[in-house]
């Protein structure tokens, strides 16, 4: 039974897995990962093209690897891949045990597609396979945007036996499709024979930013009664999306799949650092905790959890008339939430292609020095 003095702990006996929102060679060459699993309950790790150009960027852990790669004349798209490829590998070791202690399904590591594909759902499909084959870990999520043209890349590769995070969730309309090309993936890998046990997903739902973009249009309608929503709408279109989660895996198809030995896909909380200093810094937190579902935190996050987080058992359930009252409010005061949702997932895809075309430069600028040394 988890200490009340840690948190963490709570949270994880509540049925929350606690994932890192980071990585680096820094990380894993001191055995800060290792203290994290050991110290702070972490069971999983989640990464993105923008994690990956801050790590890189200026870490003299990677100058050797930067060396030999320049010694070779290897071109810069085969060296981002070869560099990120290493240190999700050398995660997915260190993760190993909490893999084999959840029977196969916590012990993850997230790599994502390149993100300028996200509109080629046939590219996307070729990169899952490229990334699982150079990774070759089974404890190896591939990251899929949820975007309307990808998601047939994310059925196709469930189908193949490929575990996938899809991520940069926004809508709940969007999630239903999501949920439903993972039940499409599993029975086309059952029909295929595949045993379905080891075929992990989650499902990465985005919370912070919608705050963000929400609260910018309320102060824009500067209403009394558009200012009294600020702060809500994340969490609300959060719960939401569990309570279609609960509704969707309550369904005679996901009984069926579960029956041929599924693991759910669990919906994960995502961009769950507080952007807004007026809010707790553990909102995100404390304020969606059920069962059957992930939390990846940037360290900060997960730092402030284990020095003053609160965390009870489920704050999720019980809270969807609210959670939806909320939605309602919003369309009243002239908030438009499919406009919302939109704009979320565009931006969320630009953020990533530019830090995809950042983190090109920053290693391609690197092979150069290291070329002229």
């Amino acid at each position: 039974m988890a200490s009340e003095t840690d948190p963490l702990g709570q949270l994880s006996a509540a049925g929350v897995a606690v994932w890192l929102d980071d990585l680096s060679r820094e990380r894993l060459r001191t055995g800060n990962l290792s203290d994290l699993m050991r110290d702070r309950h972490v069971v999983g790790i989640t990464t993105n093209p923008t994690i990956f150009q801050k790590a890189i960027s200026g870490d003299a852990a990677y100058e050797a690897q930067l060396h030999d790669l320049s010694t070779r004349g290897v071109d810069v798209g085969e060296a981002l891949r070869l560099i990120t490829t290493s240190d999700v590998r050398w995660g997915c070791d260190v993760m190993r045990p909490a893999y084999d202690a959840s029977n196969t399904v916590d012990g993850r590591v997230s790599i994502e597609v390149d993100p300028r594909i996200s509109e080629d759902a046939a590219k996307t499909a070729a990169e899952a396979r490229s990334l699982w084959w150079m990774v070759d870990r089974p404890n190896l999520f591939i990251k899929i945007p949820a975007t309307l043209a990808s998601l047939p890349a994310i059925s196709q590769a469930l189908a193949e036996g490929i575990s996938v995070n899809v991520t940069l969730i926004f809508s709940l309309d969007r999630y239903a499709m999501v949920i439903d090309a993972f039940f499409d993936g599993l029975e086309r890998a059952r029909a295929a024979g595949l045993d379905l046990a080891p075929i992990g997903s989650v499902a990465s739902f985005f919370v912070s930013r919608v705050d963000t973009e929400i609260d910018k249009r309320l102060d824009k309608i500067g209403t009394a009664e558009a200012t009294a929503l600020k702060g809500q709408a994340a969490v609300a279109n959060a719960r939401l999306a569990y309570r279609l989660y609960e509704e969707m895996f309550a369904s005679p198809r996901w009984a069926s799949l579960a029956a041929s030995g599924a693991n759910v896909q669990r919906p994960l909380w995502a961009s769950t650092g507080v952007k807004d200093p007026a809010y707790e810094d553990t909102m995100y937190v404390a304020d969606l905790v059920a069962d059957h579902t992930v939390n990846t935190m940037p360290e900060p996050t997960m730092q402030a959890v284990h020095d003053h987080g609160v965390i009870e058992r489920d704050t999720i359930r019980g809270h969807y008339a609210q959670a939806q009252g909320v939605l309602d409010k919003l369309a009243a005061v002239g908030v438009d939430y499919d406009d919302v949702v939109l704009t979320l997932e565009r931006e969320g895809v630009e953020k990533f292609e530019a830090s995809w075309v950042d983190l090109i430069a920053t290693i391609s600028k690197s092979l150069d020095q290291k070329a002229g040394s």
